[in-house]
């Protein structure tokens, strides 16, 4: 699409932060008491607004419809994060199988491989970039018939209480590294087709990195969770966040086959183990509604994922390259895994 109309690359990094406020928006209004009422409902709204959202991208060649309909969409993915983890998370807290939401948060990876599958036939076919927008939304509408029957309309469990001990001293930290992880990974998930496409030793690879992150991000959460059953989610969080700025900095400074399909596996192996761990850690680390807890880590991430794009957009248009954006993205990973083992530290002192 971008090439297609000749966006600059601010263009497209402010169409994607636009997408990103969106979804900052989204998880503050998750918080308020403004969307009270069946997550089961919510949820499913808000499935259906992504999927019609991104199909009609395909209808419309302006930037300015195009920053609408991100943004829109970018709401409805808060509230879909948000409302499907709160009420799977407790559903299964209630059942005793907590160890199943790796299969929950696996669910995005899934998206992402068949969503990349989808959109490298369509092109292989000839097909433009408005009938990739069409059929990923179209794809999206089928796959919600789906929802209701896989979370029934049960009564929801009611908001864990506080304990006694109040606030735990890690929760500000593991929110300020969910917000450094939201702005270190989205600038590689955001224009690394964009790294690819500019290289001619890479550029045959653009048809399947995506379908690399996709494939390496569906078992990585039952890895990563696992992990964190082992060694402690704060540890299992941090050592993903180093995994990861590695493939972010593979990502522009090794732009060799080996290279790009490092960060694309490193990438697609950690950014959804990174979102499961973050917001599993927070559940747990919160009190009250996990739901506020959840949405305000959701919001934190939200607000890295605005600056990360339109960061890289202006530093590209003014040094014509993605090295120095993406090597600042990998030293907030670094910091992130640092305020998380801090926090860590901070809770368990007496």
């Amino acid at each position: 699409m971008s090439a297609a109309l000749g966006l600059s690359k601010a263009t497209a990094g402010f169409i994607a932060s636009a997408n990103f406020l969106g979804y900052l928006t989204g998880a503050l209004l998750a918080a308020t008491p403004f969307v009270a009422g069946s997550r089961r409902r919510w949820l499913i709204i808000a499935l259906a607004v992504s999927a019609a959202t991104t199909a009609a991208m395909g209808l419309t060649s302006s930037p300015a419809a195009f920053l609408v309909l991100r943004f829109v969409g970018g709401v409805a993915s808060a509230f879909g994060l948000v409302f499907a983890s709160a009420l799977i998370l407790d559903r299964l807290a209630a059942a005793g199988r907590s160890e199943l939401s790796a299969v929950h948060f696996a669910g995005v990876g899934t998206g992402i491989t068949i969503s990349a599958a989808l959109v490298s036939t369509l092109m292989e076919l000839g097909l433009d970039w408005r009938a990739l927008w069409l059929a990923t939304g179209g794809l999206s509408l089928v796959a919600l018939v789906l929802v209701p029957a896989l979370v029934p309309d049960l009564r929801e469990p009611t908001a864990a209480t506080a304990a006694a001990r109040g606030r735990p001293r890690g929760l500000p930290s593991l929110v300020a590294a969910y917000g450094l992880f939201g702005f270190g990974y989205v600038i590689t998930a955001t224009f690394l087709v964009a790294i690819v496409r500019a290289s001619v030793d890479v550029r045959r690879l653009e048809p399947v990195v995506w379908i690399v992150v996709g494939l390496t991000a569906v078992p990585s959460v039952a890895l990563w969770t696992w992990t964190g059953r082992r060694i402690g989610n704060a540890r299992a969080f941090a050592l993903a966040c180093l995994l990861e700025a590695l493939g972010v900095t593979a990502s522009v400074v090794w732009v060799a086959t080996p290279g790009i399909l490092l960060a694309a596996a490193l990438l697609g192996g950690t950014f959804m183990g990174l979102t499961a761990l973050g917001l599993i850690q927070a559940r747990q680390l919160g009190s009250g509604d996990p739901q506020r807890t959840l949405a305000i880590m959701t919001a934190a991430f939200g607000l890295g994922q605005i600056v990360g794009p339109a960061f890289a957009g202006v530093v590209y248009d003014a040094s014509g390259s993605f090295v120095a954006s993406s090597l600042v993205a990998a030293g907030a990973l670094l910091i992130g895994a640092v305020l998380t083992m801090r926090g860590a530290a901070r809770d368990n002192t007496p």
